[in-house]
C-alpha cells in the first residue's frame, strides 16, 4: 500500500439516517487527515447533499478504489457505489437504503481482506431497513463475522473510563440466558485478554458479570446459572494465567470499573453492557468487533431518523471511532 498513513474505509451506513451528515462533519476536522487517509464507501451524491446540510466546505470526489484516494484535506474521497437516489427521503425505513448499507459494508470487507484498507469504521445502519433489503442479520457485528468466516468474535464497547465486552448481543433476554454457556463465556474472556494485550496492557484485569441480581447470591436468586454457566469459564481462564474474577454483581461492578479497579468488564447480555456505557454519554462510546481478521470500529449510536437531515447530529463518536481505528490498524513497514 503506497500511503504513509493508514487507509481507513468509512462505510456510509443507512443513507436515510445521520450517517452521511456525521461523516461530513467529522471530515471537516483536519486532524483526521493528519492521522489517516479516509475513504468513504457509499454514495457520493448523498454525501454531497449532507455536506450542504451541515455547511461543510468540502468537495466530494468519486473514486474507483483506495489507490485513487488522495488523503487531501478539503476533499472527501468516496468509492461511489451509486446505489441510492440523491433525493432519498430522510428518516424513513427503506429497503433500498438497507440493501445499500449492506453493500457498502460488503465492499469494505472485501477491500480490507485484500489488504487495500487498513481498517473499517462504520456509520450506523437500520436493522429493519437491512431486513427489508433482504439481509437477515441482527446487525453489523454478525455481517462482519459471516463475511470474514469468523466463528469466535465479540462486541466490545469502549468509552474513556469503561470497556465492556459482550457474551451475547442482539437476542431477547430469555434466548440470551439460554445462549450463555461456559465455553462461550470463556471465549469472550480470552478475547478480552488478547485484545487488551495487543493494545498494550501487560496483564489485563478482567471482571465478569453475573447473570442474576447480586450474581445469584449463592443461589438465592435464579436457578444456579452463575455456578453452571459462569464459574467454570472464569476458573478455566484463571488456570491459563488470565487475570479474571467473577461472577460479580453487575449493579456495583460497573462503578468499580469506572473507578479503575478493572480494565474491562465481561457483560452477559446486551443491555447489561450497553446501559452503563450509554450513561457515560451517547457520543462517548465506540463499538469494536474483536476476533475478526480485520479491524472494525463503529459509532455506538443508531441512525437517529428523528433528526436526520437537520444537520444537528453529533459527530464526536465517529471521530473517536476513527481515532481508535487508526490506533488499532496494523503497522506496516515504512510507517
Amino acid at each position: 500500500m503506497p500511503f504513509e498513513k493508514p487507509v481507513i474505509g468509512i462505510t456510509m451506513g443507512d443513507g436515510a439516517g445521520v450517517g452521511p451528515e456525521i461523516i461530513m462533519k467529522a471530515l471537516r476536522d483536519e486532524a483526521v487527515y493528519d492521522a489517516c487517509v479516509p475513504l468513504v464507501i457509499g454514495d457520493a451524491a448523498l454525501l454531497d447533499r449532507a455536506g450542504r446540510i451541515v455547511g461543510a466546505d468540502l468537495r466530494v470526489r468519486a473514486v474507483s478504489g483506495p489507490t485513487e484516494a488522495g488523503g487531501e484535506y478539503g476533499v472527501v474521497d468516496c468509492l461511489d457505489l451509486a446505489l441510492l437516489p440523491a433525493d432519498l427521503p430522510f428518516g424513513q425505513i427503506s429497503a433500498k437504503a438497507g440493501n445499500a448499507a449492506y453493500r457498502y459494508l460488503e465492499k469494505a470487507i472485501r477491500l480490507a481482506n485484500g489488504g487495500e484498507l487498513d481498517a473499517i469504521c462504520t456509520a450506523p445502519l437500520n436493522k429493519e431497513a437491512l431486513h427489508k433489503g433482504g439481509h437477515l442479520y441482527p446487525g453489523h457485528t454478525e455481517i462482519l463475522a459471516s463475511l470474514t468466516g469468523t466463528e469466535d468474535y465479540a462486541m466490545m464497547l469502549s468509552a474513556p473510563r469503561l470497556k465492556v465486552i459482550h457474551v451475547t448481543t442482539h437476542i431477547g433476554i430469555i434466548d440470551a440466558i439460554r445462549s450463555i454457556q461456559p465455553d462461550r463465556v470463556y471465549e469472550v474472556i480470552r478475547l478480552a485478554d488478547e485484545t487488551l494485550k495487543k493494545a498494550g496492557y501487560a496483564k489485563p484485569r478482567i471482571a465478569v458479570c453475573g447473570i442474576n441480581p447480586h450474581a445469584g447470591e449463592n443461589g438465592l436468586f435464579g436457578y444456579g446459572e452463575e455456578e453452571e454457566k459462569v464459574v467454570p469459564a472464569v476458573e478455566r481462564a484463571r488456570r491459563e494465567g488470565i487475570e479474571a474474577v467473577g461472577p460479580l454483581p453487575a449493579d456495583t461492578l460497573f462503578f468499580r470499573a469506572t473507578r479503575g479497579d478493572f480494565d474491562i468488564v465481561v457483560a452477559m447480555y446486551h443491555d447489561q453492557g450497553h446501559g452503563p456505557i450509554k450513561v457515560l454519554g451517547l457520543d462517548a462510546g465506540v463499538n469494536i468487533t474483536v476476533g475478526l481478521p480485520i479491524i472494525r470500529t463503529s459509532v455506538d449510536h443508531g441512525t437517529a431518523f428523528d433528526i436526520a437531515g437537520k444537520g444537528v447530529a453529533d459527530e464526536a463518536s465517529l471521530k473517536e471511532a476513527l481515532r481508535q481505528a487508526v490506533e488499532l490498524a496494523p503497522k506496516r513497514a515504512g510507517r
